[in-house]
């Protein structure tokens, strides 16, 4: 035997329910119904007026009832469809009497309103002027601004969410639900700003109808009916108030829905546990209001039982409160297996769990920092931090790994720290309300602010005020903001560093993709005959530590596979490489240009390391402390030149010695770039922009 449900599920699976309700609509517009049919239908609006009341308190989240305003407007078509079938009927059989039009409507009219009808007038006006002005008016502009700060947050939002994927906070599942859930809100605020329209014209529309149901009935009773104008006055007006406050009930119901969907926070209790928790919480709060009802019901002439009972309520509520244990946080309960109670911490066993692993890279910031990396305060730093990721990593050609960003009360309060593998790798101190005007070595005039020295390149700069930014800039300065100096620094801590930052697991991942490319390449490569994956991680690391890019891995594979049945030495094979990437290693210098200009050494000079590296059975360069402090300045003085002329400040030595004066130089002279002449590429013309060491390698002979 087949059941309604089973019939509304069959609708529903054929996806017919919405267009037989529609039609059902239509039809309630243009056919006359019977009055009881308009009684079924009253009472099964006044019923889902009720239910979506009931969703609207108890749903946790409003975007989960996320059907409302498709809801809202069915309720207000259903509402105005029966005010045009209950109008058809007062006005085609209300001079039969008040039964004409339904019990429903004659309950509400004579019983709710004792017959009166200058009563009904009041009380629907009244009903009308709570819900018009009251509750839909206060409604429409909630949902209107709620849409509008929901639209206008949602890049930020989706950018906060792209910030935690690339810092490793979450999972491109977990990022994948989050965007759903964003997309979700702001069409769900979007919705409710029309859907709010949709109640307040119901409203103007149930006023409408009450009038034009009086005056049209009036004039029916009167003229078609032979009533007098007493009676007819007395019939219609009763029935279309009735009518009207059976309508205006629902609407006052939907409305108060709509006002409570759009005022509530996305919390995970509903609303009920809210306001318990909220209002009810603190003994001090009902233990004073306990106080004031108390003095209120001991003075002469007001009611002293109802005032003093409602005290006593009071301060009975408020000592249980205070004897109620704390309760434990959400996340707290759900990891607990029923029936068992929270262990003291002391008595919990440790585990692995409680030593954390250290971070490859970490930046700690102080208090008053936290806004620029708080995504709720519309901080910039993560976003810029996720871009100097994508560009270093195309530059280096491996990933860098994300950087975990949190804060530090031992800091100051504007202070940063950046650190590598837990270790200090620099720190320096911003202002977020303020600018750092950064001197390039030529400014005209001057400007008002703070002089410091710029972390990053350890130039002259002052921080300003923001208002002051275009008068630094016509003077020359480099203005830029906090969360700039910040990420700029991070960029020059990545560079500064990029060998220490990849790993064993990079470097398989990096073999792993060229497999898929030239799976014989690195079958040959990474065996038993040719390299470890260790003395790889060495190469990559040796060219990272002179800013060499990895990214033509092809050709990195394809030397170490050469060179590998020869030597293992990683010193060796990074030279090979050097020398197969020279064409590379130049183009980052120079670009386009066909000359590349170069910093010599004195011959007698390269002599004199040559010898020193093989008397010192190539451990380290053996000189004289003065010849070394006069050669590291020499160099860094040509280097300077060359900068100033915009030019790269490049080194060119003899392949036995490259190695060692790299590193030699490298802590020394800055953005210096020391080459084998075996590195040069022949497509490219040299010019000598400077001689090192002439007149040193004279003072030392001598």
């Amino acid at each position: 035997m087949t059941t309604v449900s089973d019939r509304l599920g069959g609708l529903r699976q054929l996806g017919l329910g919405v267009p037989v309700m529609l039609m059902a609509l239509l039809a309630m517009l243009v056919l006359p119904l019977p009055p009881f049919a308009l009684d079924l239908l009253f009472t099964f609006n006044i019923a889902l007026s009720l239910i979506v009341v009931m969703v609207a308190v108890y749903t946790p989240r409003p975007v989960e009832f996320a059907a409302f305003p498709t809801v809202l407007l069915l309720a207000t078509l259903l509402r105005l469809a029966l005010n045009v079938a209950s109008t058809r009927v007062i006005l085609l059989y209300g001079g039969e009497g008040t039964d004409a039009a339904g019990q429903v409507i004659k309950a509400f009219g004579e019983f709710v309103l004792g017959g009166n009808f200058a009563i009904g007038l009041v009380v629907f006006t009244i009903l009308v002027i709570i819900n018009f002005v009251v509750v839909t008016k206060g409604a429409g502009r909630v949902s209107e601004v709620s849409a509008r700060f929901t639209l206008d947050a949602m890049p930020g939002k989706q950018m906060a969410i792209d910030a935690d994927l690339n810092a490793g906070l979450i999972s491109q599942e977990d990022a994948r639900t989050r965007r759903a859930d964003v997309a979700q809100e702001a069409d769900f605020y979007g919705s409710m700003d029309g859907a709010s329209k949709f109640v307040r014209g119901d409203a103007v529309a149930g006023i409408l109808i009450l009038f034009i149901n009086i005056l049209g009935g009036i004039a029916i009773g009167t003229t078609q009916h032979g009533m007098s104008f007493g009676d007819a006055a007395n019939v219609y007006v009763l029935l279309s108030i009735g009518d009207g406050l059976v309508a205006q009930i629902p609407a006052l119901l939907l409305s108060s829905a709509t006002a409570i969907v759009v005022t509530r926070a996305n919390t995970p209790q509903d609303m009920g546990q809210q306001l318990t928790k909220q209002l009810l919480s603190n003994p001090r709060v009902l233990y004073v209001t306990s106080g004031v009802i108390g003095i209120l019901g001991v003075i002469p002439g007001m009611p002293n039982l109802v005032f003093l009972g409602l005290a006593s309520m009071l301060a009975g509520g408020a000592y249980l409160q205070g004897r109620k244990p704390p309760e434990p946080s959400p996340d707290e309960v759900e990891q607990l297996p029923p029936g068992m109670e929270l262990p003291a911490p002391e008595d919990r066993d440790l585990s692995w769990d409680d030593v954390p692993p250290v971070d490859l890279v970490s930046l700690e910031v102080g208090y008053r920092l936290i806004p620029l990396v708080d995504r709720s305060q519309d901080g910039q730093l993560m976003g810029r931090i996720k871009g100097i990721r994508r560009k270093l990593s195309q530059e280096f050609g491996f990933l860098i790994q994300p950087v975990h960003i949190r804060d530090n009360l031992e800091l100051g309060p504007n202070q940063y720290r950046i650190a590598l593998l837990g270790v200090n790798a620099a720190e320096a101190e911003v202002f977020p309300d303020r600018e750092l005007a950064i001197n390039p070595g030529q400014v005209f005039g001057t400007v008002a602010g703070t002089p410091t020295k710029d972390p990053t390149f350890n130039l002259d700069a002052l921080w300003i005020d923001p208002a002051d930014r275009e008068s630094a800039q016509g003077a020359g300065y480099t203005v830029v903001d906090a969360a700039t100096v910040i990420a700029t620094h991070l960029s020059q801590v990545f560079r500064d560093n990029a060998h220490r930052l990849i790993g064993y697991e990079e470097v398989q991942h990096l073999l792993d993709q060229l497999a898929r490319r030239s799976p014989k390449l690195v079958e040959n490569l990474i065996s038993s005959k040719a390299l470890p994956l260790g003395v790889v991680l060495k190469v990559l690391q040796n060219l990272l530590a002179e800013q060499v890019s990895i990214r033509d891995l092809r050709t990195i594979a394809e030397i170490l596979a050469e060179r590998a049945v020869k030597s293992q030495d990683p010193a060796t094979l990074t030279a090979a490489v050097r020398v197969a990437l020279s064409r590379s290693i130049v183009q980052d210098l120079i670009g386009p240009e066909d000359e590349l200009p170069l910093i010599a050494l004195d011959p007698a000079l390269e002599q004199i390391l040559h010898k020193s590296l093989q008397g010192s059975q190539g451990e380290t360069i053996g000189i004289e402390p003065g010849l070394a402090e006069r050669v590291q300045r020499s160099v860094t003085d040509a280097a300077r030149r060359q900068e100033t002329e915009g030019a790269p400040a490049v080194l060119v030595v003899a392949p036995e010695i490259r190695s060692w004066i790299a590193s030699w130089l490298r802590g020394a002279v800055r953005n210096l770039t020391v080459m084998a002449f075996t590195e040069i590429p022949d497509n490219r013309r040299i010019r000598v922009v400077a001689t090192v060491g002439k007149g040193d390698t004279a003072q030392a002979r001598a």
